[in-house]
């Protein structure tokens, strides 16, 4: 198939279009490379992918209207993979405009696009942050999202429902996949993963929020990708028992689906930062801090709608995780 990849010299773009393009599919790879984070590790993904048959790159920013509508009638992707957007949570209170842009205006933009395309399968991250001041656990994809807690929350929530709305109207095949605490080789330089090792590797105190009593969903990056793959070939499906009377918000009488992809096993943030301690046999220094506004405590993927629907469920043990993007890191960076 020809599959557009947006984000493509992004941590799961990259990492996705590499798993397609090992499967024998076309890849149109979509990304403007902002400055967000280290331009330089962006460029390195891109590398590994540009010297491959059947990958072709793009640069072109998601908002740009006649640039993405370009990419649609030139290039005429199949089934398209929404990788694309402003990504971190306290990035949203100095940059809110950035979310804005990229998540809502450069969706519509791929909604559009896939619409007046022909697209058979639309499947777009969406995130776990969605589910906000939720406090019952594990999350399950049919319960309300209405309490977002960050700019970046409420924008991938408005994702879910502008695809769903084209889904209804044009019967777009759309599947949203709501990610869990991504982590692995190549990834982002933001994330507490990248940071913790960077730090405790140079003897530098690491912040830990919330006094460590933090729980995330760590989920490794190729139970990631797999499970993007599975679902870019489920196409969504209306579902024939879905009622108005009692509406299931993770499905619909349009090709509609919304999935978690999490390891379904959350992991105490201090015995996660013991894994990176084991892993690169230094101790960390820790600067505990109370939470930061837009955090929530703990994340907990209920992945059971995923497993039906695609046979798949992630399963990387978080140590063999960590071990992995430790030996990654200091391969990168050159680090005895």
């Amino acid at each position: 198939m020809k599959i557009l990849v947006t984000g493509a010299a992004g941590f799961i773009g990259a990492a996705t279009a590499e798993a397609l393009l090992d499967r024998g599919d076309e890849v149109i790879g979509l990304d403007n490379i902002n400055s967000y984070y280290d331009v330089a590790l962006k460029h390195a993904r891109l590398a590994r992918l540009e010297g491959r048959n059947g990958f072709t790159f793009v640069k072109a920013d998601l908002a740009d209207r006649t640039a993405i509508e370009a990419v649609f009638s030139e290039r005429k992707p199949q089934r398209v993979v929404h990788l694309a957007a402003q990504a971190g949570v306290r990035y949203g209170l100095t940059n809110p405009h950035a979310y804005v842009d990229s998540n809502i205006v450069g969706f519509l933009n791929i909604l559009e696009g896939c619409r007046h395309g022909g697209v058979e399968h639309l499947v777009f991250a969406s995130s776990s942050s969605v589910y906000g001041a939720n406090t019952s656990l594990p999350y399950r994809v049919e319960d309300n999202v209405d309490h977002p807690l960050s700019l970046y929350a409420a924008s991938k929530k408005a994702n879910e429902l502008m695809a769903h709305s084209y889904a209804h109207l044009y019967r777009l095949p759309v599947t949203g996949l709501r990610f869990f605490t991504v982590y692995g080789p190549w990834g982002r330089p933001d994330m507490a993963p990248f940071m913790f090792t960077k730090k405790i590797i140079n003897g530098e105190p690491i912040d830990v929020y919330n006094f460590g009593r933090h729980a995330r969903d760590f989920t490794y990056i190729d139970d990631i990708v797999e499970g993007v793959v599975r679902t870019l070939d489920t196409i969504a499906r209306p579902n024939p028992d879905w009622s108005g009377a009692e509406p299931d918000p993770s499905t619909s009488a349009a090709p509609y689906r919304i999935y978690n992809i999490g390891n379904n096993d959350p992991v105490e943030l201090m015995d996660f930062i013991r894994c990176i301690e084991q892993a690169t046999g230094r101790k960390a220094v820790m600067n505990m801090l109370p939470m930061q506004p837009g955090d929530v405590p703990r994340t907990f993927a209920d992945v059971e709608a995923l497993a039906e629907a695609t046979g798949f469920r992630p399963r990387t043990p978080i140590d063999v995780g960590i071990g992995r993007f430790v030996e990654w890191y200091r391969k990168f960076y050159k680090i005895d």
